[in-house]
């Protein structure tokens, strides 16, 4: 329920919900507890944005791996409330694959030893210390964030490669912004003194998460429900195509491509989850010249992800597996047989979702799905996660546009001049969601900003922009000492 200051304010609102995505409709839901109705647009044909489940032949696939697992206990509580009893409990393993050999990630020092063998090891512990001796100033972009932490060694080793096929740029051109984000705290010193003190009070990654039994479209397919069974509207495959407001007033109206031709909507308030960077497109009257110049120059990294379906079971244990060999193109592995046994349509068969990332001016973005799916195939093989003379049963391919907003030189003033802009002229737009804000959240975070738009809207007066800049990293967790 909401809070004491988030019920206060004024009557129940209309709202147009632009994206309905964890951001949007949680934005939605939230709006239902002031007894309020939304209108929500979606440019696809199922709900959940990049955390939708797809369904082919049986088999569902999550579109990069999402984990319910956050330290937002209001979030918690919603998810729960949704889904309690169709939630599993699945134990998190991932690692990475680096020269057809598997290492835990976070590193264990004593099985990288092993692992890279008595010379590589030294190497990589002396390149450690050196970076501690002398690290490297200023610290602005992630090579030398996480080379400052790890030594150069180990940065070229398991960051490298696999950093740069997620962004398709060299890691001297992303911002440690994002490296600070997702990797906060775990150093490796931290990983030694574990090692040596087992039961020392520590932060390390979460060891199980909870995962909706069909998969995370199912949880976005249940708000979509109950959203409907409350007054409020999901119309899928409604494109928003433009926004027209007036100074002084904001928004006045929201145009979507409609199956009939084009839709007109009005509310009270508009929450946006769609990209930064089409927002300002939309807009009508167009914004200042130097508004328009920012948002285009605001990237994103596209997605596909290859799943391909085999005959057997158990090829590894892991949820997920980082492929940092640079020989082939696979940025990660899912093996989804290892979130939920529903997610295959009968036992003895698996089905592995292999992820690329690419620009969509990429030759990659366009190869018919045959040509994909083959590709796939024949790169999950020279992994050796999977035997050549295992037998592929089926595959599908999904293609998502604007998966990940990069944080390159210059995106932060970019989003700055946009926001600001917004926010002084169109009041009653608020921005939410990973491409809302042009912010790498995860789905709990994205999910708060739904939340606090609204509370806003009838009062409150949280600060959307500061969601997700927490003091820990989101999957770590405290171990504790006996009596603590």
């Amino acid at each position: 329920m909401p809070s004491s200051e988030a019920r206060r304010g004024s009557n129940p609102l209309s709202l147009v919900v632009i994206g309905a995505g964890p951001a949007g409709l949680t934005a939605a839901w939230e709006n239902s507890l002031h007894g309020g109705t939304a209108t929500i647009l979606e440019r696809d044909g199922l709900v959940g944005g990049i955390a939708r489940t797809v369904e082919h032949e049986g088999y569902r696939f999550d579109i990069g791996g999402h984990r319910f697992f956050t330290k937002v206990r209001e979030v918690e509580e919603l998810w729960h409330s949704m889904l309690d009893e169709e939630f599993v409990r699945v134990p998190r393993q991932s690692r990475i694959l680096y020269r057809r050999k598997l290492f835990s990630y976070p590193l264990k020092p004593i099985e990288a030893f092993f692992g890279l063998g008595p010379v590589e090891s030294i190497r990589c512990g002396l390149s450690f210390l050196a970076a501690n001796l002398r690290p490297r100033l200023p610290e602005d972009d992630f090579e030398t964030w996480v080379s400052n932490r790890f030594g150069r060694r180990l940065f070229s080793i398991f960051f490298k490669t696999y950093t740069e096929k997620v962004w398709g740029v060299p890691c001297t051109q992303i911002r440690a912004d994002w490296a600070a984000q997702r990797i906060r705290g775990l150093s490796l010193w931290k990983a030694v003194w574990h090692a040596v003190k087992p039961d020392r009070s520590v932060k390390t990654l979460i060891d199980a998460f909870d995962y909706p039994r069909l998969g995370p479209g199912q949880m976005w397919e249940t708000f979509q429900q109950k959203l409907e069974s409350k007054g409020s509207r999901v119309l899928l495959k409604r494109p928003v195509t433009r926004i027209t407001w007036e100074p002084g007033r904001g928004v006045t109206g929201v145009e979507a491509e409609g199956p009939a031709g084009p839709e007109r909507h009005a509310g009270d308030a508009v929450v946006s989850s769609m990209p930064l960077s089409e927002l300002a497109l939309a807009l009508d009257p167009a914004p200042p010249r130097e508004v328009l110049d920012a948002a285009a120059r605001l990237r994103y990294r596209d997605f596909i992800l290859v799943a391909v379906m085999f005959e057997g079971e158990q090829f590894f244990p892991d949820n997920w597996v980082y492929v940092h060999s640079p020989e082939v193109r696979i940025g990660r592995v899912q093996n989804f047989n290892n979130w939920s046994a529903a997610m295959v349509p009968r036992p003895g068969v698996t089905c592995l979702g292999l992820e690329y990332f690419c620009f969509q001016t990429d030759p990659i973005w366009t190869m018919p799905d045959e040509e994909l799916i083959e590709l796939g195939r024949r790169e999950i093989v020279q992994t050796g996660l999977v035997g050549p003379e295992v037998r592929t049963l089926d595959g599908a391919v999904v293609r998502m546009p604007k998966t990940y907003p990069m944080y390159d030189p210059g995106y932060g003033e970019n989003v700055e001049v946009v926001r600001r802009f917004l926010e002084t002229s169109l009041p009653n737009l608020l921005q939410v969601g990973r491409n809302g804000m042009h912010r790498y959240n995860n789905q709990d975070h994205a999910m708060v900003t739904g939340m606090y738009a609204v509370r806003n809207l009838y009062g409150a007066k949280h600060d959307l922009w500061a969601v997700n800049v927490d003091d820990e990293y989101h999957e770590e967790t405290r171990q504790l000492r006996p009596g603590e």
